[in-house]
C-alpha cells in the first residue's frame, strides 16, 4: 500500500503513530548527521504556509544562523485547509496564513517567502507549471558554482500537494543540477517504525541547539489557524492538533538525502 492510501486511511483524529513510539525507535537507531557545511545556499519549497516551519524549521534556522542564504518558496497560500468553514472564507484564510508564515519565517531568521499562488489542493494539476517556476527561481537566485540544496516535501509523504511539490522540485533539480533534499511531514503520522514504505537508509538528521528549537517552537505558535480550532464547529477543527505537533516538534529533524 502506498503512502497516499495509508494517509487517507489514517485520519488526523485517529492520532496516527504516537510520538513516544517514534521516540523509542529513533533512540535505538543512529542516523548520519545532515552535512550542513556542504550547503552554500538553501531553497525551501513549501506546499502550504507552515510546511517550511513544521518540516524543517530548525534546519532553516540553523542554516540562517550560520550565514547560509535561505529562500522559502510558498507554492500555495493555504486557502483550502478548512473547506466549508463557517468562520473564515478561503480568501480570509489565505490572508491569515500568509501573515502567519511571514511572522514565522522572520522568527527563523529568514525573509518573507516568495509566493507562487498556486491553488491549494490542486498542485497536481499545476505540476508542470510549478516545475518551470521553480527552475526560474533557481536560475534567478543561485550563483554558478554554489552548492545549492533544494528542500521540498517528500514525494511519498501521503498528502497530494506535498507529493506533487516534491516531484516538481525533483524535476527542477534534475534540470538545474542542484541537490534535492526531501523532508517528511505527514509520514510521521501514517507510517510506523521500520515501515518498508519509508526509505530509512536515506535519512539524515539534525540535532539542533536548544535556542534553535525554541525559535522553531515560537514560529510554530504563529500558525494559530492551524494549531487551534477556528471555532467549536467540526469544520473548524485544528489541522495540527497536539498529537501531530508532538511528532513535528521533537528534538531532532530528519530529511531524506
Amino acid at each position: 500500500m502506498d503512502g497516499g492510501n495509508r494517509f487517507r486511511e489514517t485520519p488526523v483524529a485517529g492520532r496516527g503513530t504516537p510520538e513516544d513510539e517514534w521516540q523509542a525507535w529513533l533512540g535505538d537507531n543512529a542516523f548520519s548527521a545532515i552535512p550542513l557545511t556542504e550547503c552554500d545556499r538553501m531553497i525551501v519549497v513549501a506546499p502550504h504556509p507552515d510546511d517550511e516551519v513544521v518540516g524543517v524549521g530548525a534546519l532553516v534556522a540553523t542554516a540562517a544562523a550560520h550565514g547560509t542564504p535561505v529562500v522559502v518558496v510558498a507554492v500555495t497560500d493555504g486557502a483550502a485547509s478548512h473547506p466549508g468553514s463557517p468562520s473564515l472564507s478561503p480568501d480570509a484564510l489565505a490572508t491569515a496564513r500568509i501573515a502567519e508564515s511571514n511572522r514565522a519565517t522572520a522568527l527563523l531568521g529568514v525573509g518573507e517567502p516568495l509566493r507562487l499562488g498556486l491553488p491549494d489542493g490542486e498542485v497536481d494539476t499545476h505540476e508542470r507549471e510549478l516545475t518551470a517556476r521553480l527552475v526560474d527561481v533557481l536560475t534567478a537566485t543561485c550563483r554558478p558554482g554554489e552548492r545549492v540544496w533544494v528542500l521540498a516535501t517528500w514525494r511519498g509523504d501521503g498528502h497530494p500537494d506535498h507529493e506533487s511539490t516534491g516531484r516538481a522540485a525533483a524535476e527542477s533539480c534534475s534540470i538545474t543540477g542542484h541537490r534535492l533534499v526531501e523532508y517528511p511531514v505527514w509520514m510521521w503520522h501514517w507510517a510506523r517504525p521500520t515501515d518498508a514504505a519509508v526509505p530509512w537508509e536515506r535519512m539524515r538528521v539534525l540535532t539542533p541547539a536548544a535556542e534553535i528549537l525554541a525559535r522553531k517552537r515560537r514560529a510554530v505558535d504563529e500558525f494559530r489557524t492551524q494549531i487551534l480550532p477556528l471555532s467549536e464547529d467540526a469544520r473548524d477543527a485544528a489541522i495540527l492538533p497536539p498529537w501531530v505537533l508532538a511528532r513535528l516538534l521533537r528534538t531532532t529533524e530528519g530529511v531524506f538525502w
